[in-house]
């Protein structure tokens, strides 16, 4: 356990460096007992967005086979994580299991935070897929020693597309589930049992995108995007997901009713978002009305950034090596646990290939000019991969705007008809979530 208090910033480094992260929902108590409950499709890198939400350090309950992982078994062990003996991975092990769980009540009695994924494993599945029990047998072991109910609190993680560098990531806090009426059943009752994990599943899909099939994602992003645009929603990634789970929600209802009007509108929606897409626009910015001044002003506000772009150069010139190396041994390593690691090997390898590269970039350094300056080179340079990689994804950005500037002055009526065309669009949204219930 000598890395734990280390945790939260490892978990920092490894989310927000893979991953542009938005953080938002409930504040988790910082600190006495806690059971985080979280949805699992990432598979390690669902520990550090934990970690991130969480603010503050906590025990993972893992499954035994990561103790021992080349390369990985030692860190596993180091931030004091409780090994789970899966049937699957070895029957003759599972009696094992007890111990596990007497270790767990002790660390929520003593006031540890304590996480766990009660769907299993990692998938890549559309939805949360049905919770085990030890979630729910876990917390009511702990109240037995503690005397009284204490926080579960659930964790949602929604990702744009979890394989890609710097995409998108969206993880909510969710509010407490209640169970004070379960904490004096003990993990004995069954019936306890499956009405706390019935609650506790409830609570977590409060704060995670549960679709039918993934042929849904894009028509119920796009969906959300326009029902935000049109009546100036938050932006939040709580309001986002709660947007993003009532449109999955409508869709499933009006599909088992074969509604011919959401077919029709799902037709619309792809072929609006083709449109957009071909114009470098978005559902926001069709909206917006954007005059050359405040373009301008934009503009000014990242030129500081933009006036870095040599440095964005250097960065890509400098790490194209390292970067590359870590795309392919991170997709080698993932093809035994499956796609969803894919970003967990890449993160863990990159860590070693790019300290690696430090080394050998510092060492040239040395040999060159003084080893002082090596020194200096060794810590300089991870901050300059940082630096390159936020100008660059600033210069992106402007030019995006600059681009969405151009097309918004130079096709008004083009424009205008895109603007009729959503906000009718977002109308007959708003009429089928309403005659859905949701």
């Amino acid at each position: 356990m000598w890395m734990l208090r280390a945790m939260p910033m490892m978990s920092r480094l490894a989310a927000y460096g893979y991953y542009r992260v938005a953080l938002g929902g409930e504040h988790p108590p910082r600190e006495g007992p806690e059971l985080v409950v979280a949805n699992h499709t990432n598979s390690l890198l669902d520990v550090a967005f934990v970690g991130v939400a969480s603010r503050r350090a906590v025990r993972f309950m893992a499954k035994a086979p990561l103790f021992t992982y080349p390369g990985l078994g030692w860190l596993v062990k180091a931030v004091g994580s409780v090994p789970v003996y899966r049937r699957q991975d070895d029957p003759r092990l599972v009696v094992q299991n007890l111990d596990m769980f007497r270790e767990v009540y002790r660390a929520i009695a003593q006031g540890h935070a304590v996480g766990i994924f009660p769907e299993g494993t990692s998938h890549s599945a559309s939805g949360l897929q049905p919770l085990k029990t030890g979630a729910a047998r876990i917390a009511l072991g702990a109240a037995e020693h503690l005397g009284r109910a204490f926080p579960i609190v659930p964790i949602g993680m929604v990702f744009r597309d979890r394989r890609a560098f710097r995409s998108r990531a969206r993880v909510v806090v969710g509010r407490s589930c209640v169970w004070d009426d379960l904490a004096s059943r003990g993990p004995g009752d069954r019936d306890a049992v499956r009405e706390l994990t019935r609650r506790i599943e409830e609570s977590m899909r409060a704060v995670t995108l549960n679709l039918h099939d993934w042929q849904d994602e894009q028509i119920v992003r796009m969906a959300e995007q326009v029902w935000r645009a049109e009546f100036e929603l938050s932006r939040t990634p709580e309001a986002e997901i709660d947007r993003l789970a009532t449109t999955t929600r409508a869709l499933a209802q009006l599909r088992l009713g074969d509604d011919p009007a959401w077919r029709a509108v799902a037709r619309e929606l792809r072929s609006h978002e083709r449109v957009l897409g071909r114009l470098g626009l978005t559902p926001t910015t069709v909206r917006a009305n954007i005059s050359t001044g405040s373009a301008a002003l934009r503009l000014l506000r990242r030129m500081p950034l933009l006036l870095m772009t040599p440095i964005a150069a250097l960065g890509l010139a400098l790490f194209w090596v390292p970067r590359e190396v870590t795309g392919v041994i991170g997709t080698r390593a993932s093809k035994i646990e499956g796609d969803d690691s894919i970003p967990t090997f890449r993160v863990m390898y990159g860590a070693v290939v790019f300290f690696v590269w430090f080394v050998l970039l510092a060492a040239a350094v040395g040999t060159t000019w003084r080893w002082s300056a090596a020194v200096v080179a060794f810590f300089a340079l991870p901050a300059l991969a940082f630096v390159a990689m936020a100008v660059g994804e600033s210069r992106q950005f402007v030019w995006q705007s600059i681009r969405r500037y151009l097309v918004l002055r130079r096709h008004p009526e083009r424009v205008a008809a895109l603007r009729q065309r959503q906000h009718a669009l977002a109308q007959r949204l708003k009429d089928l979530l309403r005659a859905s219930g949701s």
